[in-house]
């Protein structure tokens, strides 16, 4: 019976072999040989920038690197052993390697490094407890980290710390997907690795890109920053790159330009297939697809005078600061806008900061200031009060005031900012940047009934009024740039009667220099509020450095609404404005009496209380002086526009005229720069020189 028995098992055993040899042989065949096809999306240079007149402003420097590319199944003694070869090839123990090296990094290296030591830092009974399930992998290899003593971690030569800095990038990176383990190789090592890469499983020799910036720091706070591989997709928006085919190590636009065009700005990936076996090993990899780098970018800045402006606010705010009173200056900007299609020739902005290493201050460039900062800026809004004033019917064209202090009563009187100006029209009220003209015309506008010294009551939706008509100049309002992070500007909420009068005279609410920008362009054009952009082209990427792609997109002006205004009311802003400039009295005519160009223009100087980044020093908030200009040219047929801010200029009621002098030198050269490319005998390298200075005023 036991032969029988044993018979009969061997007899289904051999059964069994032939059914599945014979029978399911070939199925079980491919099984074994299947292998998996995984696509890997691989990152490619993005898009470069140029000026209006392509001249390149954003570039990619190439870079010899090496990548490695963990499979699925890849252990990590595995990745040990490749970086302990790979540091016999490069150099990888900069300060900035290193630094990246933590104490956990250290424990995990020397456990790796010393198992039985290890090993050894759990005790008997704790091995017992694990044994029996008290205790779990993690507790134990807590307790190991716990017990790994400074001694033993300082037992690590440079050399260990240098395999260590590489096997943390290796592990960094993600499965199937490239990570770089360090750039900017010398020649010599590209070549060795090159030569050593069947030892060297996973890791390649590859070319890696940077951003390289024409003009050093010159926009870089409006042509925004690119993160690194690294640190990949920020974490705030992890989710959305990924939904869109990002990898987690991507590089990716995090300000301004970069960011509001990444979509263009960063290509579409090289496809490359990773052929793995059932284990996760890669077997083969096939590129499908080559990628392109990311599409150009045309911007409407013109480098030229862009440079040129950045030199003029440095050395006008350098010489500002000599005078006294001007502890608490610390930044200048001007925009220069085509008011008839909205493009920004020029964005510029300057700031004074104390440099930590020497502890002297220096100027840095604060271009997006002009649109994620605001002010009080002053009588410059007053062609904006004249057209509400218009509008509303609360003054009609030729209405006259006579220029006599206000007072109402309980508070002190509100006057001019000089005495004796006599009766004046709506035009003379802006040549001379008379603020009873204003405030007259803000008491209409509120249905207030005024007697000297005696209580003002206005309808308090007079504010609401001003300030519905002045966001149609883009005052108070985005302007709708193409930038993201654009300020809108405080509102005041209080109601009081004398504020609406502050208000109409840009004292109130605050406003952004590139708001005012708009708003002269809408007063220069008769009444078009353009929507600025810094972004006029989009083109095909080419090979060639010295080329350029063919056009993709070419962005049309954007008109955002037309001013509820006549074209004869606006003839009459128009007319002030240029009296402002070229009539003797104007306040602005001291500083461009010599200009060729027929500038108009309108000055602005506001009462305002500092809240600079030294506010924190002082009980009590400093009061200063806000200084401001607008002006386009020729007044007749504007072709560019300019606005001028110089917040906090100075403490007390008189002092320099920055706003005047940085706005007659921006003017001043780009008529030069047009005059000598209408010659075609532009030297670059006077491209940047200075305008003459024209001679201040007396401001409002």
């Amino acid at each position: 019976m036991v032969f029988f028995a044993v018979f009969v098992l061997f007899s289904t055993l051999i059964l069994r072999l032939g059914i599945v040899q014979i029978v399911y042989g070939e199925d079980f065949k491919r099984e074994i040989e299947r292998t998996e096809d995984v696509t890997v999306n691989n990152p490619v240079p993005r898009g470069k920038m140029y000026d209006r007149n392509m001249k390149a402003i954003v570039d990619n420097t190439p870079s010899m690197a090496i990548t490695y590319t963990k499979s699925q199944s890849t252990k990590t003694k595995e990745m040990l052993t490749v970086a302990e070869r790979l540091a016999k090839l490069i150099v990888k123990d900069t300060e900035a390697d290193l630094k990246k090296i933590g104490e956990r990094d250290k424990k995990d290296y020397w456990m790796m490094k010393n198992e039985e030591s290890a090993r050894d830092k759990i005790t008997k009974e704790e091995w017992l407890k694990y044994d029996e399930k008290k205790l779990d992998d993690k507790a134990i290899y807590n307790m190991q980290l716990e017990r790994i003593t400074e001694a033993e971690l300082n037992e690590f030569t440079k050399a260990d710390l240098e395999i260590l800095a590489i096997l943390k990038e290796m592990m960094s990176g993600y499965a199937l997907s490239p990570q770089i383990i360090k750039k900017d190789l010398t020649i010599e090592e590209f070549a060795i690795v090159s030569e050593n890469l069947e030892m060297l499983p996973g890791v390649d020799t590859t070319t890696d890109w940077e951003r390289q910036y024409s003009y050093d720091k010159t926009l870089r706070t409006i042509l925004g920053k690119v993160s690194d591989s690294e640190k990949g997709l920020p974490k705030e928006k992890l989710e959305y790159y990924l939904a869109r085919g990002y990898s987690r190590n991507d590089r990716v636009g995090l300000s301004y330009i970069e960011q509001q065009y990444e979509d263009i700005l960063h290509g579409q990936k090289a496809k490359v297939k990773n052929i793995t076996d059932k284990g996760g090993n890669v077997l083969d990899t096939e590129v499908i697809s080559e990628g392109q780098r990311g599409k150009d970018l045309v911007l409407t800045i013109d480098m030229d005078l862009q440079l040129a402006v950045d030199k003029i606010i440095e050395e006008e705010l350098l010489k500002a600061k000599q005078t006294s009173g001007t502890g608490l200056l610390d930044r200048a900007f001007a925009v220069l806008m085509d008011p008839s299609t909205g493009e920004v020739l020029t964005l510029a902005g300057k700031q004074l900061v104390k440099d930590e290493a020497t502890g002297k201050n220096v100027l840095q460039d604060f271009a997006s200031g002009n649109f994620t900062t605001s002010y009080n800026v002053g009588s410059a809004v007053k062609g904006a009060t004249i057209l509400t004033g218009f509008s509303t019917g609360a003054i009609s064209p030729g209405t006259e005031f006579l220029d006599t202090p206000i007072k109402i009563k309980g508070t002190n009187p509100k006057k001019s900012w000089k005495a004796g100006l006599g009766y004046l029209d709506d035009r003379d009220a802006l040549k001379v940047s008379s603020n009873v003209y204003m405030f007259r015309t803000a008491i209409n506008i509120g249905k207030g009934n005024y007697q000297y010294d005696q209580p003002l009551d206005i309808d308090p939706q007079a504010f609401e009024t001003m300030r519905n008509h002045f966001s149609q100049f883009g005052l108070g309002v985005r302007t709708g740039i193409d930038l993201p992070n654009e300020m809108v500007g405080f509102k005041g909420t209080a109601k009081q009667p004398g504020l609406l009068l502050d208000f109409a005279i840009g004292q109130y609410d605050t406003y952004t220099p590139l708001q005012l920008a708009q708003y002269v362009s809408t007063i220069a054009n008769g009444g078009n509020r353009l929507q600025p952009r810094i972004v006029k082209e989009i083109r095909e990427p080419v090979m060639k450095n010295d080329e350029v792609g063919p056009v993709v997109n070419e962005f049309e002006p954007v008109v955002l609404n037309k001013v509820d205004a006549k074209p004869e009311w606006f003839d009459r802003v128009q007319e002030g404005f240029r009296r402002v400039a070229q009539e003797p009295g104007g306040t602005a005519y001291g500083t461009f009496i010599s200009a060729d160009y027929r500038p108009a223009a309108k000055t602005g100087t506001a009462q305002a209380f500092y809240d600079g980044p030294k506010r924190k020093n002082y009980d009590k908030t400093p009061e200063v002086m806000n200084l401001s200009l607008v002006a386009y040219a020729p007044y007749d047929n504007p072709e560019i526009a300019v606005a001028v801010v110089v917040p906090w200029a100075y403490e007390g009621d008189t002092g320099h005229h920055a706003n005047n002098d940085i706005g007659r030198r921006i003017l001043d050269t780009y008529f030069e720069l047009k005059k000598k490319r209408s010659e075609g005998n532009l030297n670059p390298a006077q491209s940047s020189q200075e305008g003459e200075n024209g001679t201040g005023a007396e401001q409002p």
